[in-house]
């Protein structure tokens, strides 16, 4: 059995739907496919959420919008016989939206569960279309299987209920079952919650650890991993093969081919990740495995996050370093702030990590707390940031088998007249981490590409 997943790109349109039908009907049954809203749907209904909050009348327009397109959508692509019904559906669930938004500008008020339910009806409306729109398919409301637990003010997934739930959900499977992703329950209050950005990935990959799915397929808008961002390198190419190591780290680099967290669930069932380009279907993508294969490339890929401060702790005595350390990470995970490139000159009394833009403020008031006793007790202990920095890596499980290539990228970005604010080449066996003023990332990128490939 396999798992598919379609973003929203792929069921943005009456034509990417097509392509989307003619995908899964190629396969055989018993088949699971996850799919996002219509493109570029989420950010609408949240945009018009917040107009309806701010007292903006303009948001029943946009309402009126959202419903034309869907049932647009629905005379083009479903079967003329299955639309009374969907249409009866459709706007039983359109009908609700809008009395969700009418109390918004009654309130003035958008609270956090308000938009989450709103926002819950993309893929609701996406998925009950795409069901009708697929022979020999059944819906499946992955609000009933898909449970998460708050965590530091996140809804992150139960997996251990979530998986009891799906097993018990698809057992026995026949037909080609649609379940919309990203959505999801809490499990205590029933209340509908959702996976964050990306969250129909991880929906899907959920479903194939559960179910012990032979593979599971990404289906997106490019033909599969690439060197680097073809927006910024015309010269990229797409990476035939590579691992689930690489693939981690290159996405949480910057690479937006898969949501992070998607990669677990599959990589510990060691269940194979495909990406597929829902426009391009005879191309053979990128595939992901657990092993490096003989004939892979060295070198996978760049990516970079544009947008990232430096973070420096010192005035620590040498015999406190580990300890500090310690303390520094281990704080900002509690609190789910990620550190990128952690790195100690040795036999030096400071430390270096790098954050992302969106995480400075949580790791700021973190850190201040963590060592509250060290700031008010020592003169010299101190934390100090640097701002409007970019974090470059390089990833590629052979990359240790070219000692000298970190050096060489080093020394031809000074070079070229490029800073290098922190480096970083023992942290992990696949990936060099270089962080650089971030008006100078894509010139970097550029650089570090010709040299690689």
């Amino acid at each position: 059995m396999k798992v598919l997943k379609f973003g929203g790109t792929s069921v943005g349109t009456v034509e990417s739907l097509r392509n989307v039908k003619a995908i899964v009907e190629a396969i055989e049954p018993p088949v699971i496919v996850t799919v996002s809203a219509l493109g570029g749907l989420t950010d609408n209904l949240i945009a018009t959420a917040r107009m309806a909050a701010d007292g903006d009348e303009g948001y029943r327009e946009r309402m009126e919008a959202i419903s034309s397109r869907h049932f647009h959508v629905i005379s083009e692509i479903v079967a003329e016989e299955k639309r009374p019904e969907l249409i009866s559906n459709v706007s039983k669930m359109l009908s609700d939206l809008k009395r969700n938004y009418d109390g918004v500008f009654l309130l003035r008020n958008l609270s956090t569960q308000t938009l989450d339910n709103i926002v819950s009806f993309g893929e609701r409306l996406s998925s009950m279309i795409v069901a009708a729109m697929i022979e020999n398919s059944s819906l499946h409301d992955s609000l009933k299987f898909i449970k998460t637990e708050s965590w530091f003010s996140k809804n992150i997934a139960d997996q251990k209920l979530t998986a009891s739930l799906i097993e018990n959900e698809f057992h026995g499977l026949e037909d080609r079952a649609i379940v919309p992703g990203f959505i999801s329950t809490d499990k205590k209050t029933g209340r509908i919650t959702n996976l964050g950005r990306g969250g129909s990935d991880f929906t899907a990959a959920l479903i194939a650890a559960a179910t012990g799915a032979d593979s599971l397929e990404i289906w997106t808008d490019v033909d599969g991993f690439m060197t680097a961002d073809p927006r910024i390198i015309g010269e990229a190419t797409v990476v035939p093969h590579m691992t689930f190591i690489e693939s981690m780290e290159l996405c949480l680099y910057g690479a937006k081919v898969i949501y992070p967290p998607t990669i677990y669930p599959v990589f510990h069932k060691n269940i194979p990740i495909r990406i597929l380009n829902t426009f391009n279907p005879t191309a053979p993508g990128t595939l992901i495995t657990e092993s490096v294969e003989q004939d892979d490339m060295p070198i996978k890929g760049i990516s970079a996050i544009k947008g990232a401060s430096l973070f420096s702790i010192s005035g620590f005595k040498a015999n406190e370093g580990k300890k500090i350390k310690s303390r520094a990470i281990n704080s900002m995970a509690r609190n789910g702030v990620t550190a990128f490139l952690v790195a100690q000159a040795e036999g030096e009394c400071v430390f270096s990590f790098v954050v992302a833009d969106a995480e400075k403020t949580t790791a700021c008031t973190t850190l201040e707390t963590e060592f509250a006793p060290e700031l008010l007790a020592r003169d010299n202990f101190r934390i100090m940031t640097e701002d409007n920095l970019a974090i470059m890596a390089i990833v590629g499980e052979k990359i240790k088998s070219n000692p000298r290539l970190g050096a060489r990228i080093r020394n031809t970005l000074l070079r070229d007249g490029i800073t290098v604010k922190a480096y970083s080449e023992g942290g992990s066996r696949t990936t060099i981490s270089i962080v650089m003023p971030i008006d100078k990332t894509d010139r970097a990128l550029r650089l570090t590409h010709g040299i690689l490939f």
